[in-house]
């Protein structure tokens, strides 16, 4: 069938912020920067994989949201539990030390996990869960 994932997106509350963690820390290329109306949209990707994106948005532009949901949303970014994705990295030592490095809030240092990976977490500026599997 051919299906590919093309974009996942993640909230953000501070578009600079997050910019300078996933441009600068990770790496990754931007590939798009869009404001309207006071909000701002940017898509990141790592620089070898043009395909796969990420589209960091403002939370909440959904017009179907109700007031109750949006405050939930708030909630929930700021406990950091509101949304997550899952890296893969062939050094994950590397890739810790550049988030550690960066400032990024650590959740949980490079583990060997029970259920055969080996992993590490932070947060993003939005509170976004990154969590890091190492390629084996």
């Amino acid at each position: 069938m051919g299906i590919t994932i093309h974009a996942g997106f993640l909230p953000h509350n501070d578009p600079d912020a997050s910019l300078t963690f996933y441009r600068d820390t990770l790496g990754f290329e931007v590939r798009n920067d869009v404001g309207n109306d006071g909000m701002r949209w940017i898509t990141v990707g790592p620089a070898d994989q043009p395909g796969t994106s990420i589209v960091l948005e403002p939370p909440v532009t959904d017009p179907g949201v109700t007031d109750d949901e949006r405050r939930t949303i708030v909630e929930m970014m700021a406990k950091g539990t509101y949304a997550r994705v899952l890296l893969a990295t062939a050094d994950l030592d590397g890739t810790f030390a550049r988030l550690q490095a960066g400032g990024a809030e650590v959740v949980q240092k490079p583990t060997e996990q029970p259920y055969g990976v080996r992993d590490c977490a932070v947060r993003d500026p939005a509170g976004n869960l990154i969590r890091f599997q190492e390629l084996r």
